[in-house]
């Protein structure tokens, strides 16, 4: 199955209406996901499924975090969560303009943390959304992604998530499709490989890569591939322990 997911920042315009069918003749997905269409009810058809969310305040994301919340209580469900979160993780997802106020980014941080979400990874441009054509005024950020429970990524072990070019939109779209395209096995575990923004941000990760790398035996893709599932297998026992570390804290 393929989802289109893409905050098209209006349907009113014939320019971004001719860009939307392009993309969806070019990429032929099943469930198409616009946001911010700024049109009325009257100007929908029937044929799709219409969700309708009030207005948060601008700057206020509490409000969206807690409504995520309350719907990760339904543990029952395998869950993915992706299209404009309006809000990035690290400094690093965003060039230009002001940096991002830490508490800002913990808040995105702890509400993924709360729902059992993980950054599912991408192929594409790093960044998701851009503002301004001068040097001086360009930001581009990551406000775009896809999370999802470990439930769901063992449901789809060989999805993809694309950030798509998006022209003169200030968004791209984000294409998942649940199974990939059938090559060699090699070749198909290599492109699995979902490297993790927050890998960067624990202290023992360059160590962890330099022992890794220096270990690994044989040609360059037999030694990148070994490094690929050591640094799985590192990120697996930090996450263990983490849940270790909070079981004991709950239980005392």
């Amino acid at each position: 199955m393929k989802i289109l997911s893409w905050n098209v920042r209006g349907l009113w315009n014939p320019r971004i209406i001719r860009r939307l069918r392009h993309v969806l003749k070019l990429q032929n997905p099943q469930v198409v996901y616009l946001m911010e269409t700024k049109i009325c009810k009257s100007q929908i058809e029937r044929r799709h499924i219409d969700v309708i969310i009030e207005e948060v305040e601008e700057g206020n994301r509490t409000e969206s975090w807690n409504l995520l919340r309350r719907l990760g209580e339904f543990k029952e469900f395998s869950w993915m969560v992706c299209g404009d979160f309006n809000e990035i993780l690290y400094g690093f997802e965003k060039k230009g303009g002001l940096p991002r106020e830490e508490g800002r980014m913990e808040a995105f941080h702890k509400v993924l943390e709360d729902c059992n979400l993980v950054d599912v990874g991408y192929t594409g441009n790093w960044f998701t959304w851009e503002w301004g054509n001068l040097p001086g005024t360009n930001i581009q950020e990551r406000l775009n992604r896809g999370v999802a429970t470990e439930e769901w990524l063992s449901l789809f072990p060989n999805f993809q998530l694309q950030h798509l070019t998006h022209t003169f939109l200030d968004h791209c779209p984000l294409l998942i499709s649940t199974k990939k395209k059938k090559k060699r096995e090699k070749e198909r575990r290599s492109r699995s490989f979902k490297f993790e923004a927050w890998w960067v941000m624990e202290e023992s990760f360059l160590n962890a890569v330099k022992n890794i790398w220096e270990n690994s035996t044989g040609d360059l893709l037999s030694k990148l591939e070994c490094t690929i599932r050591g640094l799985e297998r590192w990120a697996g026992q930090i996450k263990y322990n983490r849940k270790e570390k909070s079981g004991q804290v709950n239980g005392s």
